[in-house]
């Protein structure tokens, strides 16, 4: 291990002198940061445009923000150990702002792809590091309050993102998307920095670990930008995408051998010795992928098969976040005379329930019926983040809560992206094994069937072809979404499992403002 260069702090627990004002400063960065994954994906079109790329190169500015994130994030536990928490929020949180500024104000595609990627990098350590600072500032019997606010947050930013985006580039300019940061950033910045000035930290100077760190950047990347080329280039079928997998096989397998036997390793797998952690760390990832994939599948649909513009497709997914911002101040006081276990179950079993419901849902369905369902849906994501992970976190020593939580959303933000990946792949292949079923028994020398046709279009057997084929293609894809909604009911309720492998007492450990903080 590195040798420290300050003396052991005192236990005592640190209280910065105004702690709702530190809690709106950490809360407002964090919704920023998290907000930036999906702000722009709504924009992309207008982006291009004005920059006169393709709209696959367009796709890199997702891309480049995904690939270096995931990233980062596995190495928060790292720079906290070298730099602080309190350091290391304020100028990841600075460097955002200016990244942002670098986005907004790129005049080629190639600039903005690079300003991305930065914005990714810095944004990486940011969520976590919120969750460690936000549990150490706050006494033990609040902290369920502290880290609901952060569930709230991780539920409502993605889905605020579209719409926002989409108002912004309709109503001003694509590049305010990214220059909204600025004001917010240097705020919570200034005041995070002032207000947890003197907290006290035990800092080391860890060696690097620089064979850990390549295989991580070579590994990570390598996946990141194969599961988001996949479905574009046709998976396996190219040679782009199985490149792509041997280097991050091979990479990702050295980096995980490298760690588990270095002494001083820049990401701590050791941490899932602990069993809470595990357990926790598994049901947040398998939860989040459906989750995610509820989230990536609805908008989609809304607009492939009902014909929704994106802002009406977002409007009609927005309630799923009403429930989780009402109910967030109630869940985060009172969850804790619960066995969490308990709650969450509760809240796979409604998550559960309510794709089942969509796995029923045809051609016809309604506006409100849509925006009722994700609306009972966000009463299970109230009760999902919030005890998953406190359970995850329970049973990490206090100076291992910025690493876990940063490992924990690497780990999910992977998950997450093989949902999106897989979850386009397997609605795009059985819409077309639908379509071919549909279709198998269809005969043009049939005379009912050439007079349906004709009768389709208005006595044009051309025309009446074209409809009829769009209305097979929109019930195979229909029936592609069912199943997989049917899926992922099955998959809330094997989460559950997975709850109940952990074992109380769920409290944060005790510990004064260092012990909370960075290593």
């Amino acid at each position: 291990m590195g040798l420290p260069v300050t003396p052991e702090p005192p236990k005592a627990a640190f209280r910065p002198p105004n702690i709702a004002l530190t809690t709106v400063g950490l809360a407002l960065a964090s919704f920023m940061q998290v907000l930036d994954t999906t702000i722009a994906n709504v924009s992309l079109p207008t982006i291009s445009g004005n920059l006169g790329a393709s709209a696959n190169q367009a796709t890199w500015v997702i891309t480049s923000f995904a690939v270096s994130n995931a990233i980062a994030l596995p190495l928060t536990g790292f720079l906290t150990r070298r730099y602080g928490e309190r350091k290391l929020f304020t100028w990841a949180t600075l460097a955002f702002v200016i990244a942002s500024l670098l986005c907004g104000l790129a005049n080629s595609m190639g600039l903005l792809v690079a300003a991305r990627a930065l914005q990714g990098f810095v944004a990486g350590p940011m969520y976590p590091v919120t969750q460690a600072l936000l549990i150490s500032i706050y006494p033990p019997h609040k902290r369920g309050q502290a880290i609901a606010l952060l569930a709230m947050v991780t539920v409502v930013a993605p889905i605020a993102g579209p719409i926002l985006g989409g108002w912004i580039t309709d109503n001003y300019s694509w590049e305010w998307i990214f220059f909204i940061n600025v004001p917010i950033g240097i705020f919570s910045s200034i005041v995070v920095g002032r207000q947890l000035k003197g907290r006290p930290e035990r800092l080391e100077k860890p060696k690097m670990d620089y064979i850990g760190l390549a295989t991580l950047v070579l590994g990570v990347g390598a996946l990141q930008i194969m599961l988001d080329l996949g479905n574009d280039e046709d998976w396996f079928n190219s040679t782009k995408i199985v490149w792509l997998t041997i280097v991050a096989v091979i990479a990702l397998a050295v980096f995980v051998i490298w760690e588990l036997t270095e002494k001083d390793p820049i990401v701590n797998l050791r941490l899932f010795r602990h069993r809470n952690f595990a357990s926790g760390t598994a049901a947040m990832v398998m939860a989040y992928s459906a989750f995610f994939s509820v989230g990536l599948l609805v908008p989609l649909w809304l607009q492939r098969n009902l014909g929704y513009t994106p802002i009406w497709a977002g409007f009609a997914s927005a309630p799923i976040g009403i429930l989780p911002v009402l109910l967030t101040p109630l869940v985060g006081k009172y969850a804790s005379k619960f066995d969490l276990r308990m709650l969450a179950t509760f809240a796979f079993v409604v998550m559960a329930g309510t794709s089942f419901y969509r796995s029923g849902f045809n051609l016809d369905v309604d506006f409100a019926r849509v925006a009722e369902v994700q609306l009972w849906q966000g009463l299970g994501v109230a009760l999902f983040f919030m005890p998953v992970l406190t359970i995850l976190l329970s049973d990490l020593e206090p100076h291992e809560i910025a690493a876990g939580s940063g490992l924990a959303t690497f780990v999910r933000t992977l998950g997450g992206s093989f949902a999106a990946s897989l979850t386009t792949w397997a609605w795009n292949q059985r819409s077309t094994i639908h379509h071919a079923r549909l279709t198998e028994n269809i005969s043009a020398y049939d005379p009912a069937m050439q007079q349906t046709v004709t009768s389709l279009g208005q006595g044009d057997l051309q025309r009446g072809a074209v409809v009829m084929n769009q209305m097979i293609s929109q019930q195979a894809v229909q029936i592609g979404f069912n199943e997989i909604f049917h899926l992922l009911g099955i998959l809330f309720l094997v989460v559950i499992a997975f709850v109940w492998f952990a074992k109380p007492p769920f409290a944060a450990k005790a510990g004064g403002g260092a012990a909370a903080g960075g290593h």
